[in-house]
């Protein structure tokens, strides 16, 4: 039987706007990760630890799909979808990991 898992499809800012499209199964460990900058790449080269955006998929094959179909959109079509459900472009992440520093 197939494990039970969640994926998310999320996009990344930081202070210059930069957009990073990313997919995970557990979107506190790897914001624990770009805010840390515990991996190396884009994410953390360009310092994009703010969460602006993401959505849940029921498997990793749609979390992928959805992925890819962002990352090919222009930045317009990116941040009508931000401000569709975050017009502030809040940082989600400090609901549920408000210290930086505390690993998941």
């Amino acid at each position: 039987m197939a494990q039970d898992r969640q994926y998310y499809v999320y996009i990344l800012t930081g202070r210059t706007g930069t957009l990073y499209v990313g997919v995970t199964n557990d979107l506190e460990r790897r914001m624990y990760e770009h805010r840390g900058r515990l991996v190396p790449g884009f994410a953390s080269r360009y310092h994009l630890t703010r969460l602006a955006y993401y959505e849940q998929t029921p498997d990793v094959e749609s979390a992928i799909a959805r992925e890819k179909q962002i990352k090919a959109w222009r930045r317009s079509k990116k941040v009508a979808l931000i401000e569709s459900s975050n017009p502030a472009w809040d940082d989600l992440s400090l609901e549920w990991l408000p210290d930086p520093g505390r690993a998941p």
